[in-house]
């Protein structure tokens, strides 16, 4: 339990924290100042002089500052502001070797290029919005952060005129007197003083509704591409199997059964032998369809709902698998089958790439979310970028709106989070 020393240490520690960021920010108020400067430079230079190239540099070096200033946002001031470009439209060649920009054509691949950047530059508010915050950030950013950082250097100019070696006038005895105050005032205002400069830079920096609504097509897009292609590989498996199992299975069966006709009155013992071959390799079709099936929608899954079904998929990997599940009632089947498969992703992932001998797998939901968590004992290093995987399960889960969040450090343990916006029906009214 919590003490009042302790919270008072923790005040403390997150003024001195808060102060210091602050100082930090009010420090590269110079360095602002300067590039707002040069940026309305590359601008004038583009309209008097013609000297266009210096207006795509500027951007993006204003970009990266603009970039700092986000994660500067959400690291420090906790408040994230998402990146709001618009992508950069594709250059295309046609047949007759002209490059299409989008807008019109050029010879030169250069010049193309060129003209593209500059048209999707002007064209994306949010190099506007950058504009904006470069020259504005170093008066109203500059000023949120320096106000705390001035106050406490003025509490501490006041405490230090007692040192000065001449009798102290009225002015510095007022000033000593006000010392603590400033720096208490200072330490006050540091933690609300960044969030304020947090959401000053979400204000300017942040996305408009126009680039949500651009990234959300984008991201719809890309969705409907990967459940697509998702779709198409499954169908694609599924008649692989059936070509390469159970099909050829039954046609040996056709032209056994084919024999059985041809031996049944002459060499009754072969028949029988025959007979006995087809009903193994019927018997073998049947497993192998079961198990396609299984592999499309498990029965369990769809009798006993997503936890019993995680359940019973732990039983076949080849780890201890500890299941806990906190489920109030049913997802909707999509859902619970998108959970499974992802669930059964991992835990093949960390048996082939991990060599984990145990795992553990948690079900909960929570404010309207799904939430399936796999930890492994493995040797880590699982990177959704280089697995296939993992960008397997990233897509499935992403047909829903869900995430997958991986944290695997070299050496262990790896563990992963995915989250599904869901709603739970209740488990007497659920269907099976």
């Amino acid at each position: 339990m919590s003490t009042p020393q302790t919270q008072a240490a923790q005040a403390l520690h997150t003024a001195v924290r808060a102060l210091g960021r602050l100082a930090v920010l009010t420090l590269l108020i110079p360095a602002g100042a300067v590039l707002s400067v040069l940026y309305l430079a590359s601008f004038l230079l583009w309209g008097c002089l013609g000297m266009f190239p210096l207006f795509p540099l500027a951007t993006k070096v204003v970009r990266s500052a603009a970039g700092a200033a986000r994660w500067a946002s959400g690291h420090w001031s906790q408040v994230p502001v998402p990146v709001p470009y618009q992508p950069r439209p594709a250059l295309e060649r046609t047949l007759h070797g002209w490059f299409w920009t989008g807008h019109d054509y050029h010879k030169s691949r250069w010049f193309a290029g060129m003209a593209r950047t500059l048209r999707w530059l002007w064209n994306d508010p949010a190099t506007w919005r950058d504009a904006l915050w470069v020259i504005t950030d170093p008066l109203v950013g500059g000023a949120i952060a320096a106000g705390p950082v001035l106050l406490i250097g003025s509490g501490l100019y006041g405490l230090g005129q007692p040192l000065v070696p001449y009798d102290l006038p009225l002015g510095g005895l007022l000033a000593f007197l006000l010392g603590p105050v400033l720096i208490a005032g200072g330490l006050a205002l540091a933690p609300p003083a960044l969030r304020l400069h947090g959401l000053w830079t979400l204000s300017v920096l942040g996305p408009t509704e126009r680039s949500r609504l651009a990234q959300r097509v984008e991201q719809l897009t890309e969705i409907r591409l990967d459940a697509t292609e998702a779709q198409a590989a499954e169908l694609r498996r599924i008649e692989r199997d059936l070509h390469d199992g159970a099909q050829a299975r039954l046609v040996a069966v056709s032209l056994r059964l084919g024999a059985v006709a041809a031996l049944i009155d002459r060499d009754p013992e072969s028949a029988k032998q025959v007979v006995a071959d087809a009903q193994e390799n019927v018997t073998q079709a049947l497993q192998e369809l079961r198990d396609l099936v299984r592999g499309i929608h498990p029965p369990v899954l769809a009798e006993r709902g997503l936890a019993e079904g995680v359940r019973a998929l732990s039983l076949d990997v080849p780890l201890k698998v500890e299941v806990r599940a906190e489920l109030p009632g049913r997802a909707e089947a999509p859902v619970e089958s998108a959970v499974y498969f992802a669930v059964s992703e991992a835990l093949t992932n960390a048996v082939k790439h991990g060599d984990a001998r145990h795992a553990t797998v948690e079900l909960t939901h929570a404010a309207g979310l799904m939430r399936a968590e796999v930890t492994d004992d493995g040797q880590g290093g699982a990177d959704p970028g280089k697995g296939s995987g993992l960008r397997g399960i990233q897509r499935r889960l992403a047909v829903f709106d869900g995430t997958l969040a991986v944290t695997s450090p070299p050496g262990g343990p790896t563990r992963l989070i995915m989250e599904l916006p869901c709603v739970l029906s209740s488990p007497r009214t659920s269907s099976c």
